[in-house]
């Protein structure tokens, strides 16, 4: 059997025979035990991750907290007691703050394991000679220690970290509020935050539709809803940094992004969001600058809206995309007299369902009969006849323009008033 190497001592010969000698006769002064602690940290700092540590905190906190846990391990040598929860203090206070000042929890954790380590080699030295028994004792006290110290640490980080997280989880909502109210104080809340304000910015408005779990009887709808946030969430820390500039919500929200970015970027984003989500994400974006923030993001939800009502598909839409649908939606006489323009088709659906398979199967007679499952020539007689009905042609491209633009101004009137009707309805329905 291969005997197992004995850890190398970062202590010098004389400090480490004086501890020896100082645990085995319960001895050791205060000065004794910082004395060794110096030596550890030093060692901490050449072999572990800790040497990436100010100096100032190695030598201040970093050293106190081994003082307490080189005494705490003396007293349980000597009595076999656990460590109660005022033994840990110092150690759960220290983690905390360290949780805080970004200290790596795999620096912490590595420094008190090789502590330990040598705690355990030197005990093993100290009894040399002594019953296999008594070995066995003093190293289960260690490691008794040790499972307590790092229960500790561990927690107090993690609890710490997300404390943490949290005030910058709030901070970053107020700023986004901020920057999307036109607030004059964006810079004072972005140098709490710790971010660099850009410029310019992409502003993004998202849609989440509901995730197959949310309608599922037997799962937890708000529960599904959450986790289908908190993966959207992840990925879009993972895609745009650490601190994303975010305000979202289990149906959707606004995202500012620093511009410039690659239009395939942006793209793909909403795409990588889709698949964390497992959803189809539909959004919209536009650029501004900081100041006109709150102009962009209205105008991007009527973006959204709009796609949403027309029945679009999943994806990122661009006022380009939908420019001539976004103008119909201003009111004006205009727009009045291209809804007006139908009416006569009221009385014979089958002309007005003829007229817009027409005209989304690209002006293609054949597959518009096709879908109708009619002849072809009884498309041309009911386009024929829409132009005597309307006074509109739609034979030739003024009044072909002219009739697709009053269907998607009728579609979207459709829409509005099926939303008013579905709000009303709600609203009685709680009354009861």
């Amino acid at each position: 059997m291969t005997t197992p190497k004995t850890a190398a001592s970062p202590l010098p010969s004389n400090v480490e025979a004086g501890l020896i000698a100082g645990t085995k006769g319960n001895n050791l002064a205060l000065s004794d035990l910082r004395g060794v602690a110096r030596h550890l940290v030093d060692h901490f700092a050449a072999n572990t991750p800790c040497g990436t540590l100010p100096g100032e905190l190695l030598h201040g906190d970093v050293t106190e907290v081994t003082v307490k846990c080189l005494g705490l391990a003396v007293r349980m040598l000597e009595s076999g007691n656990t460590p109660s929860e005022k033994d840990l203090a110092n150690v759960h206070d220290a983690a905390a703050r360290w949780a805080r000042e970004g200290v790596p929890l795999r620096a912490i954790l590595r420094a008190y394991h090789d502590g330990f380590r040598y705690g355990l080699t030197l005990v093993g030295r100290q009894t040399a000679g002594q019953k296999v028994e008594d070995v066995t004792a003093n190293s289960l006290v260690l490691v008794t220690l040790l499972e307590a110290v790092t229960t500790e640490v561990s927690m107090a980080y993690v609890d710490e970290y997300r404390s943490v997280a949290s005030e910058h989880h709030t901070a970053t909502h107020t700023l986004v509020t901020t920057l999307l109210s036109g607030g004059k104080n964006a810079t004072a809340t972005a140098q709490q935050c710790g971010i660099d304000l850009a410029d310019d910015y992409l502003v993004l408005a998202l849609h989440f539709p509901q995730h197959p779990d949310e309608a599922n009887p037997v799962v937890d709808r708000t529960v599904s809803a959450r986790r289908k946030l908190r993966r959207i969430q992840a990925e879009l820390a993972t895609s745009c940094g650490k601190s994303p500039l975010a305000l979202l919500s289990t149906e959707g929200g606004t995202i500012l992004l620093p511009a410039p970015r690659d239009r395939e970027w942006v793209d793909a984003l909403i795409e990588r969001l889709s698949r964390a989500g497992e959803v189809a994400v539909t959004g919209a974006v536009t650029s501004s600058d900081r100041d006109d923030i709150p102009a962009a993001a209205e105008h991007v939800y009527e973006l959204l809206s709009l796609a949403r009502q027309l029945g679009r598909p999943a994806g990122l839409y661009r006022t380009e995309d939908l420019v001539l649908e976004y103008q119909l939606t201003r009111p004006g006489r205009g727009r009045e007299q291209l809804l007006r323009a139908l009416e006569p088709l009221d009385d014979a659906p089958e002309l007005l369902e003829t007229l817009t398979s027409y005209l989304g199967h690209e002006l293609n007679r054949q597959r518009t009969a096709r879908h109708l499952f009619v002849h072809a020539n009884t498309v041309d007689y009911r386009l024929k006849r829409i132009g005597q009905l309307t006074g509109i042609d739609p034979s030739i491209p003024s009044g072909l323009r002219y009739l697709q633009a009053a269907i998607v101004a009728r579609g979207l009137e459709n829409a509005k008033n099926a939303q008013s009707a579905a709000a009303a309805a709600a609203k009685t329905a709680r009354k009861r």
